[in-house]
């Protein structure tokens, strides 16, 4: 099996502590199973290069596992739900070190538009607004900006529309917890507002002042931007390369599963201090 003491390490590797969290997550079979080629950590480590760097697949590099082994195994644990479930607990582990409740009761909703690529260009969509074509990530997260739930449509696609889909989707994350979502007027209307009640939230839109002057930082809502900062340091989603939106959907959950644990080795690390 090809292992990290063969090669130099990468900024992207997985540190000893985050492979002794993830592992039991990712183990889909035995480690020493015989049909195993190459170490599981080093496959892992594979897939953070790639969304890391946002080189294509075919561009891995050759100390690591071949790009064929580390896109069939990344295929595996995006079906099998491995990084849902290491997000959620991160979520819960990160709240609780916060102080606050094991799932919140409050959510924040937000869009962002990903230009398309000619992977992705069959079904993209233009944002009239951002004057972009591609695809939109629906993000929820929770007052602390940690992940919740997204989905992925055209860039086309009206925020209001996807209410439905958000809502069904964070409630199903945190167990019915959700009372409120705070969003921006993208969410008005009465079809968006009857959608959550569907669910048993309510939204609450954060508009901006009428008398605004230069940069203002709007309740509520900052924290889902930070989110989507915190992403952009992952430069595989920059633009939708993908030729599925699962995938699309699956590679943010792993961007987010990387620096939740960053996230929280800090928490750990101040208040031990």
């Amino acid at each position: 099996m090809n292992t990290t003491d063969c090669r130099d390490a990468y900024p992207s590797d997985v540190s000893d502590e985050e492979w002794a969290f993830v592992a039991p997550y990712l183990t889909l079979m035995k480690e020493d199973a015989p049909q195993r080629d190459h170490s599981l950590r080093e496959v892992f480590n594979g897939l953070r290069w790639i969304v890391r760097a946002g080189a294509s697949w075919r561009m891995m590099p050759h100390d690591l596992p071949p790009y064929h082994t580390v896109y069939q195994q990344t295929q595996r644990w995006l079906r099998a739900g491995a990084f849902e479930a290491i997000v959620a607990d991160l979520r819960v582990l990160i709240r609780l070190g916060e102080g606050k409740t094991e799932q919140p009761t409050a959510a924040i909703f937000d869009s962002r538009t990903l230009g398309s690529t000619v992977e992705s260009g069959g079904r993209a969509g233009y944002d009239g607004a951002k004057k972009r074509k591609g695809s939109k990530v629906h993000l929820a997260v929770d007052t602390l900006g940690e992940l919740l739930a997204l989905v992925v449509t055209p860039a086309n696609a009206q925020d209001r529309a996807q209410v439905e889909a958000l809502a069904e989707a964070v409630q199903d994350a945190t167990g019915d917890t959700i009372e409120l979502a705070y969003v921006d007027q993208g969410y008005t209307g009465a079809d968006a507002a009857q959608a959550a009640a569907g669910w048993g939230m309510r939204l609450e839109v954060v508009k901006l002042p009428e008398a605004k002057r230069g940069f203002v930082l709007l309740p509520r809502r900052w924290v889902v931007e930070r989110s989507f900062a915190w992403m952009s340091r992952f430069r595989r989603l920059a633009k939708d390369y993908e030729r599925l939106a699962a995938t699309v959907v699956g590679l943010h959950l792993v961007a987010c599963s990387i620096s939740m644990h960053g996230r929280l080795m800090q928490r750990l690390a101040a208040q031990s201090a």
